[in-house]
């Protein structure tokens, strides 16, 4: 017999030996003798309290013994003269489309514009000591995309568009920690992705199928609505059945290429707003209701904050504790921020971006001469400014919290995470009234709600503008795209997904798509 209980465990007992198996033998009213093991299916911190206490979801094995297997098997095949499919991106979409394919019986060629994770390295050193920017190896492109060097969160809410659990578990097949089987926002760390995307590369090379590095894609062949062929930087043109567009959200220029050969886009409503980072204590003290240093057993602190202002939500998004921020310019003369962590989450800042969302109707009203592309050009600008505010390379603008609220140039700033360095700048001014009005008052109410929030040992950091695409590329109900037969757009690039997880679960699913076709 196999019972799912609800456990509850304070700090104190958190450290005893068994306590598990104690809780579910007192629960349930048996004797520990009849208990075979108490397995782990979900554990969360319930910090709502002074007394922190663990949440854990078992399921209690009763004279039975626990399967040593898992549910989900990954059943790969000799790929390497079967049919083909092209895919264009080696994000987390990208990489799930081309291991389905595999699963399927289809050969995946997969055409990357960036480098793979080793030699990545060397440009995301440019970008933070040189201040350099390589347009087609970033902390946005090449091997894994922009989930590879981030904090690689798992945690999704898009539990409809796949099964989120075979995604978890075909990580682990790939390497990745059992934990995140068990963790109610389970994240990998920026110091683990790198060796767990190399293993999926491996796995699809083994198996038949091709991965291209520094290999753009610049043009496609349409003929009577049907894409034909895909042509190349180096001047090589491929025939193809199906295409599966995993280009991600920053690939500019995919998007730039859609629209001059009149593929039907639509602009979308995305956020922009700018990262805030605190001492990591600070943030653990409200979070935990101590003084001093958190309790060794808990981890760095998270927080999830919203607020409506002026009919619009401000919000925390992408939340890194224990991390740091980063340059995720995408071409020389912009500044662009995001947030990632390593797996230990011990860095001595956290930081969230703050975002304001925005409407695509109503407020590009300048920019309706762009068409599709109107999103796009108003995040292009306010990266642009952020670049020259920072002093012209990639060090960032930057302003205290109670400052920027209070709309006073900071004399000086707090340390920082980001190494690229920080310029002091007007922040309050120089982001558009939408944003930065809705920002200064949205950082007010979260200090009424997260008290100690609100301070000046915070730093503003400008400007967090890729939190999803400005962009939909729109599909049939086979995932197809409503025009153009062949082409599946997939994945955040496509404006259907927000995430790892949700990218990769969308990967599979064009794959599924695509192969339909054949």
């Amino acid at each position: 017999m196999i019972k799912e209980i609800q456990l509850r465990v304070n700090l104190i007992e958190e450290l005893k030996e068994d306590i598990l198996l104690y809780k579910a033998s007192k629960q349930l009213g048996i004797d520990k003798s009849e208990i075979s093991a108490v397995k782990i299916l979900l554990k969360s911190i319930d910090a709502r309290k002074k007394d922190v206490m663990f949440n854990y979801k078992v399921a209690v094995y009763i004279n039975e013994a626990v399967p040593e297997k898992s549910d989900y098997v990954f059943d790969y095949k000799d790929v390497s003269a079967a049919k083909e499919v092209h895919i264009i991106g080696f994000g987390p979409a990208g990489m799930y489309a081309a291991l389905r394919c595999i699963e399927l019986g289809y050969k995946p060629i997969v055409l990357e514009r960036g480098k793979n994770v080793q030699d990545r390295r060397r440009d995301l050193k440019a970008i933070n000591q040189d201040h350099i920017v390589h347009e087609d190896s970033n902390y946005c492109f090449g091997e894994g995309g922009a989930g590879t060097y981030s904090d690689g969160k798992l945690y999704t809410r898009s539990l409809k568009r796949g099964d989120v659990r075979r995604i978890f578990e075909n990580l682990v097949y790939h390497g990745t920690s059992e934990q995140i089987l068990v963790d109610a926002h389970p994240h990998i760390g920026t110091n683990k992705l790198p060796k767990i995307v190399q293993n999926i590369r491996e796995t699809i090379l083994k198996f038949g199928g091709e991965i291209h590095f520094e290999t753009r894609v610049v043009d496609f062949v349409v003929q009577n609505n049907k894409l034909r062929a895909i042509q190349l930087q180096n001047g090589e043109e491929m025939t193809v059945n199906a295409v599966i567009l995993a280009t991600g959200h920053s690939a500019r220029d995919i998007y730039e290429l859609l629209h001059k050969k009149e593929i039907r886009m639509k602009a979308k409503s995305f956020a922009m707003g700018v990262r805030v980072e605190h001492p990591q204590e600070i943030i653990d003290q409200i979070q935990y209701h101590c003084s001093g240093e958190r309790d060794e057993l808990l981890p760095p602190a998270a927080y999830s904050l919203v607020q409506q202002v002026n009919n619009r939500g401000v919000y925390s998004f992408c939340m890194c504790p224990g991390g740091f921020i980063v340059p995720a310019a995408t071409a020389n003369g912009e500044v662009v921020v995001n947030g990632m962590s390593p797996s230990r989450r011990n860095n001595k800042f956290a930081n969230s971006g703050i975002v304001v969302e925005l409407d695509i109707d109503r407020d590009f009203k300048k920019y309706e001469s762009f068409g599709a592309l109107k999103g796009l050009e108003f995040q292009k600008d306010l990266e642009k400014t952020s670049f020259y505010a920072g002093g012209r390379t990639q060090k960032a603008p930057a302003q205290r919290l109670v400052d920027f609220v209070d709309g006073r140039l900071s004399t000086d700033l707090n340390s920082t995470s980001y190494q690229p360095g920080l310029n002091s700048a007007p922040l309050h001014s120089l982001l558009p009234k939408i944003i930065g009005s809705r920002l200064r008052k949205g950082f007010a109410a979260f200090g009424e709600k997260m008290h100690g929030y609100y301070t000046n040992e915070a730093n503003i950091i400008g400007v967090e503008s890729r939190t999803s695409s400005p962009i939909n590329i729109p599909r049939k109900e086979n995932l197809e795209h409503t025009d153009i037969d062949g082409l599946f757009p997939c994945g955040e690039g496509g404006g259907y997904a927000g995430g790892i997880v949700s990218a990769a679960m969308d990967g599979e699913r064009c794959a599924e798509a695509a192969i339909a076709k054949f």
